[in-house]
């Protein structure tokens, strides 16, 4: 099974400094659900994993979460696209959990969920503790200039990354990029090995 996991908020859909509360605030960005559409027409599983500490803070609740994550699939559906599962963490940053990113938390919980190896997995999200998290799991890393990344546009990167980065941090103009680079890679590894 070929699975992606990527973050929400700065990757999927807009980000706020607010916080996403709810359906009407969740925007998706230009042309990620098609790149969600064009990894599943690929044979790509795609999973989220997701910090919510608005849950533990108390600014929306679990109804308000679920509400969003209808909207996603529901636009998501429209274009041909799929998102097999979205794991997320409800902590605060205070409360000590080992499921909010950068701890690797969520990720080991998808592992267990779909009964795989995380080794290799490509994970893409918009800041480096999303990057870590799949990093101490074992994927592989994936930024998108999109989000809370949008500062580092124009530099020299990934050279230029700040040091918190892991070590051999791929790096996409957003997630349609990434879509692309992971598409058009494992056409080349397949055209190598028929050789």
């Amino acid at each position: 099974m070929k699975f992606i996991i990527l973050d929400r908020d700065g990757t999927i859909n807009e980000d706020s400094d607010q916080f996403v509360k709810s359906a009407d605030e969740w925007i998706p960005m230009s042309g990620a659900l098609e790149a969600i559409a064009r990894l599943n027409h690929a044979g790509w599983h795609v999973v989220v994993a997701s910090n919510q500490s608005g849950l533990g803070r108390g600014l929306f609740d679990v109804a308000s979460l679920n509400a969003m994550h209808a909207k996603m699939h529901r636009l998501l559906a429209a274009v041909g696209g799929r998102i097999d599962a979205v794991f997320y963490c409800p902590h605060a940053p205070n409360d000590s959990c080992t499921c909010r990113k950068p701890s690797p938390g969520l990720f080991e919980q998808i592992g267990e969920r779909f009964g795989t190896e995380l080794a290799g997995i490509p994970t893409a999200g918009d800041s480096a503790r999303d990057l870590q998290a799949g990093v101490a799991a074992g994927c592989e890393p994936h930024l998108v200039l999109t989000g809370k990344a949008a500062q580092y546009r124009g530099r020299n990167l990934p050279a230029d990354l700040p040091a918190e980065f892991p070590a051999g941090t791929f790096v996409h103009e957003d997630l349609s990029a990434f879509a692309n680079f992971i598409i058009a890679r494992e056409i080349e590894a397949r055209v190598a090995a028929a050789a």
